[in-house]
């Protein structure tokens, strides 16, 4: 019934926007016949007929919410009482928001540095080898897992039970193993957090081993075979060409997954759902806004958090495109 009523609901909406189009075109061509003036200004109310439906979704659905948000930060936990700055206050001083910013900053800078740099290694390794194609295919292979999945799988992985019962988490299987105590892995602050950005590099390598992929094959051949002439090594290649000519791709990628792990919210939901200090702002967020009654106020500022460190992000890499497009 959930199919049934979803695929109802993307047809209606077709529909709508096909039968917007059709007869917003079918007026504009009787009404422009008749009047000079509407006639004139054809081509103009076109574009504005096939761009408005856009616009109006990404006012309800983007530009609202961020208003509202910012709105609701100044405001009381139901949104009535207008508080001022003292829900940002709160913020600065609680315990567990200055918790969540070390956590995100950890994952800002370990998981897309680590993601882009496995990417690019896997990449130029696996053109070089027989069977690179296939190995490509494993890797890109977790991309299709959401990242709820994910965090089940793992959460297998790094399963623990007490010392003397049968260890069916892998991780501690192979400690057991090995001759050592079995870990409550997810339960160890700081390394938890590790074990946490691991499943994240672990989904992200493989968009960074695609896109690198491509990116590769635009390196002119006879730049690499003139270096290889010249008694270069491998490495000195990679490190001296290589990584300068995907400057731009590094950096697309690098941000690409800067912006995904600044919104990480599944992963540490499903694992561990924030405990043991590995709560992250989305988290945090999360909990205020909803757990407990809700408070939209403090919940507002933690959303605000979040947007304020995608910006200059966003703002950086649009002005390297810029620059980039005056060269």
């Amino acid at each position: 019934m959930t199919i049934f009523s979803l695929a109802l609901t993307v047809l209606i909406g077709i529909l709508s926007f096909v039968l917007f189009f059709h007869v917003s075109n079918f007026l504009l061509d009787y009404f422009g016949k008749r009047s000079s003036k509407i006639f004139k200004l054809e081509n103009s109310l076109r574009v504005v007929i096939f761009i408005a439906p856009a616009f109006i979704v990404l006012f309800v659905f983007i530009i609202y919410p961020v208003f509202e948000t910012i709105r609701l930060s100044f405001y009381d936990k139901i949104g009535r009482e207008f508080l001022g700055w003292s829900n940002y206050a709160w913020a600065i001083k609680d315990p567990d928001f200055r918790r969540s910013i070390l956590n995100n900053f950890g994952w800002l800078l370990i998981v897309p540095t680590l993601s882009t740099f496995f990417g690019l290694v896997i990449a130029n390794l696996a053109d070089r080898i027989w069977w690179g194609t296939i190995a490509k295919s494993i890797i890109f292979m977790p991309m299709a897992i959401s990242f709820v999945g994910a965090g089940v799988i793992w959460k297998f992985i790094y399963d623990y039970r007490g010392p003397g019962d049968e260890q069916i988490g892998l991780l501690n299987a192979i400690v057991v193993a090995l001759g050592f105590e079995p870990q409550a892995w997810l339960t160890i602050p700081i390394w938890n957090n590790l074990f946490l950005m691991a499943i994240m590099i672990w989904i992200q390598t493989g968009l960074a081993l695609v896109i690198f992929s491509a990116a590769l094959r635009s390196i002119p051949s006879e730049t690499l075979d003139a270096a290889r002439i010249d008694g270069a090594s491998e490495l000195k290649i990679f490190w001296s060409i290589i990584i300068p000519y995907l400057q731009q791709t590094i950096l697309v990628i690098w941000t690409i997954i800067t912006i995904l792990v600044l919104k990480v919210f599944d992963i540490i939901y499903a694992m561990t759902n924030g405990q043991w200090q590995t709560e992250v702002l989305a988290n945090l967020m999360y909990d205020w806004m909803f757990r407990g009654g809700g408070d939209s106020g403090r919940g507002s500022v933690l959303a605000f958090c979040i947007m304020i460190g995608v910006i200059p992000i966003l703002g950086w890499n649009l002005y390297q495109h810029r620059k980039e497009q005056k060269i």
